[in-house]
């Protein structure tokens, strides 16, 4: 089967793919370009005003009475697969009124079949269903996620489509260049929200690889399940994308035909039988509005193989495998009630389309400055002594005033022209105006107002690192002051994005100079997956780890997490990396948490991982690079990049000095 991770590529148009490129302009160039749908309706819709009566909220209520929470939010860290899929079905079964979705990725493979199955079974039950996707990754057998608009109680809406055709992603990379600067910008956001009342925040997108069960390799990854009013602000940063002019609805862009005729082109011979066997479904489920494309897709491209028989059973043992998932048993989750605020970057990042014109949108509540939520929940260093009670702090409540106009945010999209007829100036419109705005003030600028509070120790992990001027003088201040800096990244061998690699890796030097220490996740998974293991979350009766019953034991292992944690007491966990591309292209969003239990929970795995799993890269008296092999390990130590092969370390030597940092 193609691993998920093969379709998801981290830059929309990763450097890897140069050498195709220019035939693909030629192309573009020769045969016109596809533009986006006009004058597109869309309806507004907001998320459920109240959620008293529903089951989830009730849960919260009684479950903040049972622990005497002195806060009204409560947060659990699901730090395995196990834990992070099991909350996801029991979000879905216990929702009454509505669900929520936002994500970068989702993917047509087992994992998503499951778990979409059970959507498609609440939208049927009368549970009002929107689903917000990015739309890059919608080509080949993933665009068939894209069914899911035409069920019946479900909307789907694509943010920031692309035009032209879905057959490939090298097509996808055609249309992309008739508008590059734009189309290169993602929505990155991930949410998971069910009745308003609890949600998910953090980095796995939706698909084998984020769930441990790719055969050939599986993120580790991080998030946190949030109750009570914290999921609020959450759910109007949901409102916030999905009633902007960037999101279009999914019959916009392409036609139930359309998708058929995608599905047929994907198997080239005689489709398997799709419907999940006694053993992996239960009878009652509803059918899969992917009805497993990405199946047919692996079954053709095997039928005709010795092994043929090997690997749809293979196949089918997978499917099994994602059946037998069970949900997360919510009543026994040990929350943690603490003060937090949400961080988020507004839709304004990602430019509007220049050519597409749009019906008039209702006006939309501003959402709120990352910069001041860091003050509200970070500012107030005293709160954690008891002679000191603070009420829980939220994004409504630290929301800044509008600084612009708000009656028609749609009246002069950007990269449209906005010259007068005289010689006088006009005043920029308030689309351009939220456009800069959103420029200046995004999620990684918070964490790094974040960081230049920091006092002990700042401990950052970030699967793609690449620092640019700003986070660069953030640990230059912060190690003037004497705060410990740690970070924990992937290697060349560990990282699905090894481009990505190139941008780290130019600045390795300068940072161990100023004494930034640096660590590099190892990618055999058994000995990963036990370090990470241990966050103490106590979400499924156990420690319920990355190694959790499940997930596939000797695929590599990938670092996928995102967080980072100040002086032992706040925790920010999100979808965001500490790279210029989340500072200043892709949108991003972060549950910035105060919570000495949680930052030494999450900490604690964390400090295990880089004494067990990674590499600690040192410089050696000659000014050289050094990497440690990780402790009780029968590795050694390294002189260059560690478990990559020839063509990669190649890739680095001839592309480290001409990638910009901005597009890595």
């Amino acid at each position: 089967m193609t691993p998920a991770l093969v379709s998801a590529p981290r830059s929309v148009l990763p450097l890897r793919h140069l050498p195709v490129l220019w035939a693909a302009l030629l192309v573009a160039v020769l045969g016109g370009c596809a533009e986006l749908p006009k004058n597109v309706p869309r309806p507004v819709s907001t998320a459920l005003e109240t959620t008293a009566g529903t089951a989830l909220a009730t849960q919260v209520q009684e479950r903040r009475a049972a622990a005497s929470g002195r806060f009204e939010s409560g947060f659990l860290l699901l730090s395995g697969p196990q834990a992070a899929y099991g909350s996801r079905l029991a979000l879905v079964e216990a929702a009454q009124k509505t669900l929520d979705l936002q994500y970068y990725a989702i993917h047509a493979d087992a994992s998503t079949e499951r778990l979409l199955r059970s959507v498609v079974a609440a939208a049927r039950r009368g549970v009002r269903v929107r689903v917000l996707l990015d739309d890059f990754n919608t080509s080949g057998a993933d665009a068939q996620v894209m069914r899911l608009a035409f069920e019946p109680n479900i909307e789907m809406r694509m943010f920031n489509p692309v035009a032209g055709s879905r057959d490939s992603s090298l097509w996808r990379m055609v249309s992309a260049l008739s508008d590059f600067s734009r189309v290169q910008q993602r929505m990155h956001n991930k949410l998971f929200i069910a009745d308003n009342a609890m949600g998910i925040a953090g980095g796995r997108n939706l698909g084998d690889a984020y769930f441990g069960h790719d055969t050939s390799g599986n993120f580790v990854d991080l998030d946190v399940l949030a109750a009570g009013p914290i999921v609020k602000d959450l759910s109007r940063s949901f409102d916030s994308y999905w009633n902007n002019e960037r999101a279009y609805p999914v019959q916009s862009l392409i036609t139930r035909k359309e998708l058929d005729a995608l599905r047929a082109s994907a198997a080239s011979v005689e489709e398997v039988d799709e419907t999940p066997t006694e053993s992996s479904s239960p009878p009652e489920a509803a059918p899969s509005p992917v009805t497993t494309a990405s199946a047919s897709a692996s079954a053709a491209a095997t039928a005709s193989t010795p092994n043929a028989t090997t690997a749809l059973d293979a196949l089918e043992a997978q499917r099994s495998r994602v059946w037998d998932r069970k949900p997360l048993n919510l009543a026994a989750a040990r929350f943690v009630w603490a003060p937090a605020v949400v961080l988020v970057d507004k839709p304004a990042k990602i430019p509007a389309d220049s050519a597409a014109t749009t019906e008039p949108l209702a006006p939309q509540p501003g959402t709120p400055s990352p910069r001041d939520a860091v003050t509200a929940v970070a500012g107030q260093r005293n709160a954690l002594a008891p002679a000191a009670p603070v009420h829980p702090v939220h994004v409504a409540s630290v929301t800044p005033a509008p600084k612009t106009p708000t009656a028609s945010i749609t009246a002069s999209p950007v990269g449209t022209s906005t010259a007068p007829t005289s010689g006088t100036p006009q005043a920029p419109s308030a689309a351009e105006l939220e456009y800069l705005e959103s420029q200046e003030d995004t999620v990684v600028d918070g964490l790094l107002q974040l960081m230049d509070q920091a006092r002990r120790d700042l401990l950052i992990v970030s699967p793609y690192f690449v620092p640019g001027p700003e986070i660069t003088a953030a640990f230059a201040a912060a190690r003037a002051r004497n705060v410990r800096v740690r970070v924990l990244t992937n290697s060349l061998a560990s990282n699905d994005a090894p481009i990505a690699h190139v941008g780290y890796a130019r600045h390795r030097k300068t940072l161990l100079a100023m004494g930034v220490e640096l660590y590099e996740m190892h990618s055999e998974a058994t000995g990963v997956r036990k370090a990470l293991s241990a966050t103490g979350s106590g979400s499924s009766g156990g420690s319920d780890g990355i190694g959790a019953t499940g997930s596939t034991g000797s695929s590599r292992a990938m670092l996928h997490s995102k967080l980072v944690i100040m002086d032992h007491r706040l925790l920010a966990v999100g979808s965001m990396n500490l790279d210029m591309r989340s500072q200043k292209q892709n949108t991003e969003i972060a549950l910035l948490i105060r919570s000495m239990d949680l930052s030494r929970r999450a900490g604690a795995s964390i400090e295990l991982a880089l004494r067990d799993a990674a590499w600690h890269v040192e410089l050696d008296a000659r000014g050289g690079l050094v990497w440690r092999a990780p402790q009780g390990s029968d590795l050694q130590d390294a002189t260059s990049e560690p478990g990559a092969s020839v063509p990669l370390q190649l890739l680095l030597l001839l592309l480290g000095p001409l990638a910009p940092d901005h597009l890595l």
